[in-house]
């Protein structure tokens, strides 16, 4: 069985004042295994962070279903853990407490807290940093508190909406190597949505590209490449062309928009 299914999944979105609909999502239907890193990759508005906030539990579609591990998703829950574009950190707490908050909410004692913090501090290679704030920190290392708070939860599943996006390209080549590290030796299964063919070529086992919106599943690419991923090879230059084409291949330009009228 798989570990994630999403079955005939469609989102369409209201405008009661304008009495418009807007359809992000049409069809989707692809299934994940247990371990798997898949990146989500697709242009601006073609659904990606809408189908992820689906499967977090943030949001519901309009029609088809959720299911992971044979149980279809209804809500938020602690079997999957979202790291955000901005790491949405609390300032007024260092970087230990930032990563232990969830258990301080759970009752957990505070040598409990700061064991379990130190822990996913130095698996994101922040020792040394346990006792600064946030403004004190580059925006890497915030993405590094914002990984550690979520694998903190211990995950069945880890959720990621472009969190590199506003990192520089070394900072950003950084974090793709110590993502990747950190996957190959804590074994999660991640979804990563992204809009840049180089990340999802660089971290997927698995690539979904998304058409333009309404996002429809153009293509599903496994990908069987060495670790670290030879950006100048040959096989990653050619599956580079073939996403770029299938992205950038004409739709019909009245596709997606909100012109359908509610009656």
């Amino acid at each position: 069985m798989a570990f994630l299914e999403v079955k005939n999944v469609e989102k369409v979105f209201k405008d009661e004042k304008r009495g418009t609909e807007l359809k992000a999502l049409d069809n989707i239907n692809f299934s994940i295994m247990e371990n798997e890193f898949v990146c989500l990759l697709g242009g601006s508005g073609c659904g990606k962070s809408t189908l992820l906030n689906m499967i977090a539990g943030f949001d519901k579609p309009t029609s088809g279903e959720i299911l992971m591990n044979g149980k279809k998703i209804e809500r938020m829950g602690a079997d999957r853990g979202m790291v955000f574009q901005q790491p949405t950190l609390m300032p007024w707490l260092t970087v230990s407490k930032n990563i232990s908050f969830h258990l301080k909410l759970k009752g957990a004692n505070k040598k409990k807290q700061k064991e379990e913090a130190q822990k996913y501090i130095d698996m994101v290679g922040l020792t040394g940093f346990e006792k600064h704030y946030p403004h004190e920190l580059s925006g890497g290392m915030n993405q590094r508190v914002g990984i550690a708070r979520a694998l903190l939860l211990n995950p069945s599943l880890i959720l990621m909406d472009e969190p590199f996006a506003a990192l520089d390209p070394f900072t950003k080549s950084d974090m793709q190597e110590e993502l990747v590290r950190i996957w190959q030796e804590h074994k999660r299964t991640i979804i990563f949505v992204t809009h840049s063919v180089e990340e999802a070529l660089i971290l997927g086992t698995k690539i979904i590209v998304l058409s333009k919106r309404p996002g429809r599943v153009n293509k599903i690419i496994d990908l069987d490449m060495d670790r670290p991923r030879d950006t100048t090879s040959t096989i990653f230059n050619q599956h580079k062309r073939e996403i770029l084409g299938l992205i950038h291949e004409n739709k019909d330009p009245e596709a997606g928009r909100p012109i359908h009228q509610v009656i």
